[in-house]
């Protein structure tokens, strides 16, 4: 997320200096191309790892600034949720052992993050949409309290200028009305980075977005988002929502979002797209000044430019040019930011070898991608394998249309082997990773295929929260055994588990799939429903779905036992339905909802938020519950124990 200083006092006159610093910056930044100050012989990597922190029920743990207290290591920052964190991995040479080397950080760092929230009972997880994620942990008290992340969300959602509408397509549909970006909470990546030469920069930059398709395709980890089945990659399309600053107007001018894959090749310079960022998107955040860079660079200095990268940091290209100094030479790199976090940390590593491989073969091979492949041909295939994954179509080189699975195996595998070895990477550490590439793709798997199978064979009867948490736990079990993902067995529900914490709240088990009618609608319509779909309580609610009252098998009993029945006209549901109606907001301990429907003799409570009717909780959901506890209970139970309550 870039440097976590900024200011949070809005004034025209700072904001206007400010502005003025990235001008100067990018003109500083056209004088340093002319003058070739840039590092040109040098092939760098590096990378950012994302993590979920959860806790031993495997729902999101908001202790990121705890962990990074307790870890004192200076490659670990805080992201935007906190129960995000972020590890930077050492930049190094393009050469040699480099991948082995990067893969032992990882492991290194991750293991440390492991040791310090085992202390905290707690736990870390690699995924890109984290799968017990709920509505409830997206909140302002599990905002990061750092004024960058504060500020990005305030004039995000100042600028947005209405409520943030989410609507995501998959196999599910996901329809969500926000006030603020903490959406943004559910996203965790792997970003790769790649610094070339500055006189190739062009070529290479337009490469990394014609490869992003294929090396997408394969390394799809997000295929579920509030308990939704979405698109493979779902990341990207909720990525593009949670930062949209775009008003109603700017859309129906086809303004470009802030997170974009871009709408063209770049022609002769970076400086072309950077141009179009500065005078496209507006400031977001601001920071004091600390140097000119045009005087910097007159007197002979390296300017650090920092106006424009924190300008650059609110601009989330999927392929985003980035600048940065080493041991006082200026460079540029190319920052893949569209992989996911996981599957686990070979997985990873094989996506970053794939990438880099192809990296350095396709440019030197083919040269100018622009000459052989059109740009909406390479963004079109992008969005494709988001949303399809390995069962995606792409266009290859050639034109022609096929599985991206196809490529990868027969063209694309082969040609990122060569690039490892023209860049004099070790062929052990190249073969071993791409090997697990070819595996995986052979095997026609991601880790979104991966997740969607374990749901689909789990037992449709257990509670859903049940069934994601049973996911996640085998992610992370999978993760910490060092298997690469396709050699993972599918999730399955353990016969005997810590279930209890998944009913912590109303939310976890509240049924959200709800058979509803109209006040209007007659009731023989909610009799029937009641028949046919085995229900006691039916919801009423109008066409925005707000709760208007209940009808329940008791009050049909009631009205039978009346003898007032005249059916010489229809009954109304309104006439009907009981309107003092006890709720809860989807977020009350189950404890108080159990006590509640107690209290008032209810057998169902919905839930409720913002005056709309969100689910419905029922007796029977409350016995399942103390069936569960009872049957865990009674298992932890001695032989005596067992025979004392059987009598």
């Amino acid at each position: 997320m870039g440097d976590k200083i900024v200011s949070t006092e809005y004034d025209e006159e700072q904001m206007r200096e400010f502005t003025l610093g990235v001008l100067n910056d990018l003109q500083a930044m056209e004088k340093m191309l002319d003058a070739e100050m840039f590092e040109e012989d040098v092939c760098r990597i590096g990378a950012e790892q994302e993590v979920f922190l959860v806790d031993q029920a495997m729902h999101p743990a908001p202790i990121a600034m705890d962990v990074i207290e307790r870890a004192r290591d200076g490659r670990l920052t805080t992201e935007i949720g906190l129960f995000n964190l972020e590890a930077n991995l050492t930049a190094r040479e393009f050469s040699g052992n480099a991948l082995g080397e990067m893969e032992a950080e990882l492991n290194e760092i991750i293991g440390k993050i492991r040791d310090v929230t085992a202390e905290l009972n707690s736990g870390v997880v690699l995924a890109g949409i984290l799968p017990t994620i709920q509505a409830s942990d997206l909140t302002s008290e599990n905002l990061t309290p750092l004024p960058r992340y504060h500020e990005i969300d305030r004039v995000v959602t100042k600028l947005h200028g209405e409520n943030r509408t989410i609507q995501i397509k998959g196999l599910d549909e996901l329809h969500l009305t926000l006030q603020n970006t903490f959406i943004e909470f559910c996203n965790t990546s792997f970003q790769v980075h790649l610094q070339t030469g500055v006189k190739d920069f062009v070529r290479y930059y337009n490469w990394s977005q014609a490869i992003a398709a294929p090396v997408l395709a394969s390394a799809v980890n997000s295929p579920l988002l509030l308990n939704h089945k979405l698109w493979h990659e779902t990341r990207l399309a909720l990525f593009q929502h949670a930062t949209d600053t775009r008003s109603h107007t700017h859309k129906e001018r086809n303004q470009p979002p802030r997170v974009n894959f871009g709408e063209r090749w770049v022609d002769e310079s970076i400086i072309e797209m950077l141009h179009e960022d500065a005078v496209r998107f507006r400031v977001l955040l601001t920071q004091a000044i600390d140097e000119n860079s045009l005087d910097v660079l007159a007197n002979g200095g390296v300017p650090k430019l920092n106006a424009w990268r924190m300008h650059n940091g609110t601009i989330w290209r999927w392929n985003r040019p980035c600048y940065g100094i080493v041991d006082g030479k200026p460079g540029l790199r190319i920052e893949a930011r569209y992989l996911p976090s996981g599957p686990s940390v070979v997985d990873e590593m094989a996506n970053a070898a794939f990438f880099l491989g192809l990296m350095m073969e396709l440019p030197n091979d083919f040269g100018d991608i622009t000459k052989k492949m059109s740009f909406d041909d390479a963004k079109n295939s992008f969005y494709n394998v988001a949303r399809y994954g390995l069962g995606g179509q792409i266009r290859g080189l050639d034109g022609k249309s096929r599985r991206v699975g196809t490529l990868i195996l027969e063209e694309l595998l082969p040609r990122a082997r060569k690039g490892l070895d023209r860049a004099g990477i070790d062929e052990a550490d190249s073969s071993r990773l791409l090997d697990v590439i070819e595996q995986r793709v052979a095997a026609n798997t991601t880790g979104a295929k991966w997740m969607l199978t374990s749901l689909a064979a789990m037992d449709p009867r257990a509670k859903l929260n049940v069934r994601m948490r049973t996911l996640t736990s085998a992610m992370k079990a999978n993760q910490e055994s060092g298997m690469p993902l396709h050699e993972w067995p599918l999730a399955a529900i353990p016969e005997r588990s810590e279930w209890v914490d998944n009913y912590k709240t109303v939310e976890q088990f509240m049924a959200v799939d709800l058979f509803t009618v109209r006040g209007e609608d007659i009731l023989d319509l909610a009799a029937n429903l009641m028949h046919w779909r085995h229900v006691r309580h039916v919801p009423v609610e109008d066409d925005a779905g707000h709760l208007l009252g209940i009808v329940s098998h008791r009050d049909l009993i009631k009205l039978l036992a009346s003898g007032k029945i005249d059916r010489s006209e229809p009954i109304i549901v309104r006439d009907v339905m009981a309107t003092d109606l006890i709720t809860v907001q989807p977020d009350t301990p189950t404890l108080e909802a159990l006590t509640l429907m107690r209290e008032h003799n209810i057998g169902c409570l919905p839930v409720v938020k913002d005056g709309c009717l969100v689910g419905l909780v029922t007796a029977h959901d409350f016995l399942t519950v103390s069936t569960k506890l009872f049957e865990e209970r009674l298992g932890e139970l001695s032989g005596a124990e067992k025979l004392a309550v059987d009598h």
